[in-house]
């Protein structure tokens, strides 16, 4: 799956494969895997790209607006980010951004993410 990822994210990178093909693949079954709890261990490459299987939940630690650090709960962030409801389930698509100097807290979406100093990772989240 990881192989697959990888392929997936460089052609999308060069803007080489289209959404449509994109949802083929998630639609296959060849793409998403299921979102683990944090980007821990998944974050040493900038640009990397994952989709993920999750469902949305507002309980999880969460630090950042936009950009998360990366120990933040996937599940919880797609929700204060908009993309999912708590309870919902779809794919969401996760990059891994440079490290921010500090990261915002905010509340969105009945999500409280709370304000952090310098944080070694960061990701985005995003719709399919």
């Amino acid at each position: 799956m990881k192989v697959m990822q990888e392929l997936v994210a460089h052609f999308d990178r060069q803007r080489r494969l289209t959404t449509a093909q994109i949802h083929r693949l998630l639609d296959q079954g060849f793409l998403a895997s299921d979102a683990p709890m944090h980007m821990l261990g998944l974050v040493d490459t900038v640009g990397a790209t994952y989709y993920f299987r999750v469902t949305g939940t507002i309980e999880g630690p969460l630090w950042g607006t936009d950009t998360y650090t990366g120990d933040s709960n996937i599940a919880t962030a797609v929700v204060h980010a908009g993309l999912l409801k708590a309870g919902e389930q779809g794919i969401v698509k996760v990059t891994v951004v440079p490290a921010l100097g500090s990261y915002a807290g905010s509340v969105r979406h009945g999500v409280t993410s709370h304000e952090f100093g310098r944080y070694g990772s960061a990701y985005t989240v995003a719709r399919v």
